[in-house]
């Protein structure tokens, strides 16, 4: 079961966004796995992508939309990632955009199209076809939840959140979906979000407000160190609330809310990883600057053996000690470094911490949430990435995946 999540989010419509989840049949059966997302004429939106160079077919097409007409619609299918699948792939990918394109009444460069689940396996597109009518008569404002739990792979429960703002004497709605539970490390993780706001925002501010967002949130979270080749996160904006620019008094408060939904998804990626037991905060400061703060912290984060222990609830410090020291920071003054579980010194000046006893280690590691503070002693940046322990479960999830 997910790490404190109860797999019932509490998600605002936002004016301008009807959504429907359907039965496909594209690889579950008895199971919504294909959502359509309807978008109002005037909406603009923004994406970010893997950067893995085996790219799915979808993130190829995606991509070429976006640089296209405004969108008017987002077709999100799971059980087949349409990746590793070559030029066919691209083909089908447009083909289904041009079925819900047909079904939506737009031009198919105005469907941008996301696919999640078993890589090299050719996408059904009949499939697709038979399914989108059905799923354009049953397009809902208040249909958020049905489809976070249809782009569910391996996740256990659906992932979403809401947030409200106050501008101008009226209300901005900002409600997202995601989903991942394995092959999660961006470079932007087998992770899919949909965010979208009622707000009127041109393209660029949603590009300068989703990439920092982005780069403090869903690129801050790791469960096994594996990037897909499908990972993407969409901020749509329907134009049907309060106009909002750069220069806008509001603008820094939409950016932060933003940041913020974009942590909690990413966070309920982490707390419902693949066999997670535990929550893992990594948090590391005293840098000399971000890059190595960021490398001690995935050290210790990617570390099997810092992972298996955190799983068994077992203060085996030396395990993170062991990864502060091969993360590759030059001239490392190990007599600086001090390393923290929870309120608890486990290590300073050196070695073991003076006081520490294993009865107090154990207490912290025996939590369902862990946080782990390193502090470096060599400068003032600090960085915080999210990840979870290594079970036996994980295991038999990823050796089971396609049988």
């Amino acid at each position: 079961m997910a790490v404190g999540l109860d797999g019932r989010p509490e998600l605002i419509p936002v004016a301008g966004v009807r959504l429907a989840a359907g039965a496909a049949g594209i690889r579950y059966q008895g199971r919504d796995d294909l959502v359509l997302m309807a978008l109002p004429e005037g909406a603009s939106a923004s994406a970010v992508f893997t950067r893995n160079a085996f790219c799915a077919a979808p993130v190829v097409v995606a991509r070429e939309h976006l640089r296209g007409r405004e969108p008017r619609g987002l077709l999100i299918n799971s059980g087949n990632a349409n990746a590793g699948t070559g030029p066919g792939g691209v083909a089908d990918a447009r083909a289904c955009c041009a079925a819900a394109a047909a079904v939506l009444g737009c031009e198919p460069g105005q469907i941008l199209p996301f696919s999640t689940g078993v890589i090299g396996e050719p996408l059904p597109v009949a499939r697709f076809e038979a399914a989108l009518p059905a799923l354009v008569d049953a397009l809902d404002g208040d249909a958020w939840l049905p489809a976070a739990r249809a782009i569910m792979t391996t996740d256990t429960v659906p992932k979403g959140a809401s947030r409200r703002l106050r501008v101008n004497g009226g209300e901005i709605t900002l409600t997202g979906i995601a989903k991942g539970a394995g092959m999660i490390r961006p470079d932007m993780a087998t992770m899919l979000a949909f965010i979208a706001t009622d707000a009127a925002v041109e393209r660029t501010d949603l590009d300068r407000v989703l990439r920092p967002a982005v780069e403090a949130s869903f690129n801050r979270i790791t469960v096994d160190g594996d990037t897909s080749t499908n990972d993407a996160c969409v901020l749509v904006a329907t134009g049907r609330g309060p106009r909002l620019t750069l220069a806008a008094p509001e603008w820094p408060r939409f950016a932060a809310l933003v940041t913020d939904l974009c942590q909690e998804l990413a966070q309920a990626l982490v707390r419902d990883g693949e066999g997670a037991t535990k929550f893992v905060t990594v948090e590391v400061g005293g840098g000399a600057d971000r890059d190595e703060c960021l490398r001690v912290a995935y050290a210790v984060a990617h570390s099997p053996l810092v992972k298996t222990a955190l799983y068994a609830s077992d203060p085996n410090w030396g395990r993170i000690l062991a990864a502060v020291g091969r993360a590759g920071v030059d001239g490392l003054e190990v007599e600086r470094v001090e390393i923290h579980l929870g309120e608890v010194c486990i290590v300073a000046g050196g070695g073991r911490a003076p006081g520490y006893t294993e009865e107090a280690g154990q207490a912290v590691m025996a939590q369902e949430e862990i946080p782990i503070r390193i502090e470096l002693g060599r400068g003032r940046h600090r960085e915080t990435v999210w990840t979870t322990d290594l079970s036996h479960e994980y295991v038999r999830i990823n050796a089971e995946y396609r049988t």
